[in-house]
């Protein structure tokens, strides 16, 4: 019998957008055809917007360019940053899905042990659809999975779990090291694939990567601030791990949970790591303050909103770490206007149309049937 020319629907295929930063033509889309070409994109170019971003044909996407956004956002457009990976927030912001995906442009497919290729989207997907367990560890990681369950001794009254918001992916061959660990261990690789996915427990922050992560953009999204990085700032490659802690905090806060583990995705290229060096060499400094006060920080009863929790601790990062660096004065205004930002594209009266021409940024192409 031949095989059917029919192809599956993929899950959440109009409630997903898949967010990618770059500034090089998308070749790599090539090998996540597979999983990617009946899911729209969301392309954020940084660096110099005169140049043409080569896109293969098939995909069904949007690009925005530093202009774009400069039109878009007008004065605000200062809390998204430049020459920085963490320009993708951009994309979080004007998708009007429920659920963000959002990969490097340096990412492949991985394989299994099998030698079966991974679709990571599948298994985000499948995270953020099942329950997380914060407040309890259950020994054999996620009970939701198939062929597990609670063990002999996990709280019934806690079995139903929480409400996912976040699905953090991991990474094979280059590790995701700080510039200190390249410089120390140039030739490492991670080969080691553990079939494993857990909840973060309540309370425990962890170094969340951008490269391969997915999150449910309707609740958490307005917290997913992928900080104020890169060109004319004093501190690089700390926008993911910022985002993380604010939102590990209100994660905390609001009753929801965070999963990492799989899926794996391919890293293909390391970094230059004396260039990270001077990324990060602040940040190397200021994470032994920020730390204890993410570790710290308390959001009030009347934080009943993401916009309110990320607000308040916009003030609390203003009023304690603003004693460390001035940065982290000019860090705490651009939350509060990516809030702005967030609420005047999201709000109910929003037109759906955000340029004024309509369509002037929009660069689309429909998948190959």
């Amino acid at each position: 019998m031949a095989e059917s020319s029919v192809k599956p629907t993929p899950l959440l295929k109009d409630e997903l957008d898949i967010v990618i930063p770059t500034i090089r033509n998308l070749d790599f889309l090539e090998m996540w055809r597979p999983f990617f070409e009946q899911y729209h994109l969301i392309i954020v170019q940084d660096g110099d917007p005169t140049k043409t971003i080569k896109v293969p044909d098939g995909f069904d996407y949007e690009l925005y360019n530093r202009n774009d956004i400069n039109r878009i956002l007008g004065p605000k457009a200062s809390c998204i940053s430049f020459k920085d990976s963490a320009c993708r927030c951009f994309g979080y912001m004007v998708s009007k899905k429920k659920y963000i995906y959002t990969i490097d442009d340096d990412c492949f497919v991985a394989k299994d042990p099998s030698g079966k290729e991974i679709n990571a989207l599948e298994q985000h997907i499948k995270n953020l659809l099942t329950p997380s367990t914060p407040h309890f560890f259950n020994t054999l990681y996620d009970p939701y999975r198939e062929g597990a369950d609670f063990v002999r001794g996990y709280p019934f009254s806690l079995r139903e779990g929480v409400t996912t918001a976040v699905s953090h992916g991991l990474w094979l061959n280059i590790p995701d090291y700080d510039a200190p660990t390249q410089l120390v261990k140039p030739l490492e690789r991670n080969t080691r694939y553990v079939d494993a996915v857990l909840t973060v427990p309540k309370g425990t922050l962890f170094p969340m990567c951008g490269m391969n992560l997915a999150f449910n953009r309707e609740l958490i999204g307005p917290a997913m601030y992928f900080g104020l990085m890169g060109d004319g700032q004093p501190v690089g490659r700390y926008d993911d791990m910022w985002a993380g802690w604010c939102m590990k905090v209100i994660c905390d806060h609001m009753g929801w949970g965070v999963k990492t583990g799989l899926p794996y995705i391919w890293h293909s290229k390391a970094s230059n790591p004396f260039v990270n060096l001077k990324k990060e060499y602040n940040g190397i400094f200021w994470q032994e303050e920020l730390i204890p006060f993410f570790q710290s920080a308390v959001l009030p009863k009347e934080c009943t909103t993401v916009q309110k929790c990320y607000i308040e601790l916009a003030k609390q990062v203003k009023e304690k770490l603003g004693k460390t660096d001035p940065y982290f004065i000019k860090l705490a205004d651009a939350m509060v206007t990516w809030i702005e930002a967030w609420d005047e594209l999201n709000s109910s009266d929003a037109k759906p149309a955000k340029l004024p021409n309509g369509t002037a940024n929009r660069r689309i192409q429909k998948p190959v049937i």
